[in-house]
């Protein structure tokens, strides 16, 4: 083993998140063995294709990604389409259609103010005549050769090439959605739970094909109401709270739901918790999540220096590669279920040992 990832994963045993998980709290963690977390690809493989598009999905699923996460947010006539955000000028060719200029408008998403073109305010037919671009052009510019080459995608077309997938590549490949700015939407009159569910329910999406995600745990709530059947994961974010509970006044941030407490009342609706990796290290939150009986699937996993832990970065360009593998034994060292990655590829081969 590299001197490097040894010392890491010393150090992470030696933190109280790498204490031994005691049995009940590893059964309910699954039976995947040791050593052996999922790989998540975080909106495909997005460090090497423009981010949900049938090619960031399809070349994570060729390199080993387990599940494949897509972000939805809704069309004006109610269709779920997967962007990173429903304000899609940095991840679509939409400032070049002149046929669109004048919906270029300022609105404010969960409290901040956001300028440029929204998925609410187009039809999913308008929105497939745009083609989608490198959303990290100055990051990831070898990713804009593919620029203007793919659609937009409807959640359902996901599911559909999910399952081709699934057949060409012999095991199941699950889809891993997560509701954008549910309350935001719910405002509008788009919510997107019924349109979720309805989707789940019509393609009999069941635990192994499906897992919902949101930051908001009133749409976990809302879409647990609907009795669907498959696992719901809380994502967690760094500062502040869920959009849902600060509207509602309610004072509860991220670090309280990660304490012993929070994760507790997490428990009593979803089967998972997403946190930042950050939150990992040097911390009980891995160790007290198992106990609750949760899983734990931190994110997001680059390969880009400018995204690593500082000991672990190469050569002097912010986006030069740094040393991905020694963070990922640092994770799987602590027991982790799941890693939520741009770069499916490196971590299944890291999986690997």
């Amino acid at each position: 083993m590299h001197p490097k990832r040894r010392s890491l994963l010393l150090a992470a045993a030696g933190t109280t998140a790498a204490a031994a998980v005691p049995a009940t709290a590893a059964a309910a963690a699954g039976s995947r063995p040791p050593g052996r977390p999922l790989v998540i690809g975080h909106r495909g493989a997005a460090g090497w294709r423009p981010e949900h598009t049938a090619a960031s999905y399809t070349y994570a699923v060729q390199t080993g990604a387990d599940w494949i996460e897509p972000d939805l947010v809704p069309t004006k006539d109610h269709v779920l389409v997967v962007r990173h955000e429903n304000e899609i000028s940095q991840t679509t060719d939409v400032a070049s259609h002149p046929e669109f200029a004048d919906r270029r408008t300022t609105k404010t998403v969960d409290g901040r103010s956001v300028t440029g073109w929204f998925t609410e305010d187009f039809t999913l037919a308008e929105l497939k005549t745009l083609r989608a671009v490198e959303r990290l052009p100055l990051v990831r510019n070898r990713n804009t050769v593919f620029d203007g080459r793919e659609e937009v995608l409807t959640f359902q077309e996901v599911v559909d090439l999910a399952r081709r997938l699934s057949k060409a590549y012999g095991r199941t490949i699950a889809v891993f959605p997560e509701t954008k700015h549910p309350t935001y939407f719910r405002g509008l009159g788009l919510p997107l739970e019924p349109k979720l569910a309805e989707v789940i329910r019509r393609c009999r999406l069941g635990r192994r094909e499906c897992v919902v995600q949101s930051f908001e745990p009133t749409s976990l709530k809302r879409i647990a109401a609907e009795r669907l059947g498959v696992p719901l994961w809380q994502a967690l974010g760094t500062t502040g709270g869920p959009y849902d509970l600060v509207l509602a006044g309610d004072p509860t941030t991220y670090k309280d739901m990660m304490t012993p407490a929070g994760l507790a009342r997490i428990a009593g609706y979803a089967d998972w918790i997403g946190p930042d990796k950050s939150s990992l290290v040097g911390t009980p939150v891995l160790a007290d999540a198992h106990a609750a009986g949760l899983r734990v699937g931190p994110y997001t996993f680059r390969a880009e220096n400018q995204f690593l832990p500082a000991d672990l970065r190469r050569g002097s360009g912010a986006n030069d590669f740094g040393d991905a593998f020694a963070e990922y034994a640092l994770y799987y060292g602590m027991g982790v279920d799941a890693v939520v990655t741009d770069f499916p590829d490196l971590a299944v081969m890291a999986r690997r040992g």
